[in-house]
């Protein structure tokens, strides 16, 4: 439910009705999926709930020239991808989406590239770990998971030599 909470002061004026100047509240922009945003994008986020409100509300991928470390790190654990990519690369998507209707942009996760009908293609590059986790989605506990019957089996012994 934190979806409706994203950029909510710059979404909404002080009167709670929606701002029509804000980027996302455009029709252009509703359904998108990736969030281009310019260097240091998270910036003091250090808790889990940006990347909630920007996965609540449809992002699954976000693009940016850098990422605060705690955010970005965060957002891997909520199954979101960011993408670091050139400044001038990030700006020439946003210069593109503003001047396209339509434009649609292809975060490709398997080949690590960022393309567009235009000819735009862009490599980007993410640790096998975080790569792996966001293909397989896996979290946290879902990594625990699958050493399930290794811990069972652990816990089971263990409890054997236990004694009171």
């Amino acid at each position: 439910g934190f979806g409706e909470f994203l950029f909510y002061d710059w979404r909404r004026g002080s009167d709670g009705q929606p701002n029509r100047d804000f980027v996302l509240n455009q029709p252009r922009y509703q359904g998108a999926s990736i969030l281009v945003a310019g260097r240091n994008f998270g910036c003091g986020s250090s808790r889990e709930h940006a990347p909630w409100a920007l996965g609540d509300h449809g992002f699954r991928a976000l693009i940016a020239p850098s990422f605060a470390d705690i955010f970005a790190n965060n957002c891997v654990k909520n199954g979101l991808l960011t993408v670091v990519l050139p400044e001038n690369v990030v700006n020439e998507i946003i210069r593109n989406a503003e001047q396209q209707p339509g434009y649609q942009l292809t975060v490709d996760l398997e080949s690590c590239t960022v393309s567009d009908k235009a000819g735009l293609t862009v490599k980007f590059e993410i640790d096998a770990f975080s790569r792996r986790c966001l293909l397989e989605g896996l979290d946290d506990i879902g990594l625990t998971l699958q050493h399930e019957k290794a811990i069972a089996e652990y816990e089971k012994s263990h409890a054997a030599r236990v004694t009171v």
